[in-house]
């Protein structure tokens, strides 16, 4: 430590105040995060085999199978960015008694799909991405037609 500062102590003071502030700035800068309305999953049923694909908008629920899933929020980064995509989801479970009952609630994480996706003994369920349109028709839409 000594060292440092009799190093440092023979620069003169606006130099070192530059190189420190420099290096703030650098840490300072954040990848903003973008808030999309549409949560794109991937499920699979254990019995056929089938994986399907299939878009939820935030706060709408899709059935899949068994599953109930609701996404709340899904957030990604703009494409120059690393990617991070995650989606806070709930996912409930009818079961045969038709209770429904919830078997998950927390984030959901693209790029680590194993981390927390749903693992049901029939059903699977990851986030793959977050997207801004579908085209599936927005819920409001549905209920027109």
């Amino acid at each position: 430590m000594n060292f440092i500062v009799r190093h440092f102590a023979k620069w003169p003071r606006v130099g070192l105040l530059a190189m420190l502030s420099g290096s703030a700035m650098v840490t300072a800068v954040h990848a903003e995060r973008i808030t999309n309305p549409i949560a794109e999953f991937s499920g699979i049923d254990k019995i056929t085999g089938r994986i399907i694909n299939f878009d939820v908008y935030i706060d709408e629920t899709v059935q899949f199978g068994a599953l109930q899933v609701t996404p709340r929020v899904c957030y990604s980064r703009s494409m120059d960015d690393e990617p991070k995509t995650d989606s806070f989801v709930e996912v409930d479970e009818i079961t045969l008694d038709r209770k429904i009952r919830r078997i998950f609630t927390g984030w959901m994480f693209a790029e680590s799909p194993g981390l927390n996706a749903v693992e049901h003994p029939v059903y699977d369920v990851w986030l793959k991405s977050c997207k801004a349109k579908s085209t599936v028709p927005p819920p409001d839409e549905a209920k027109t037609n």
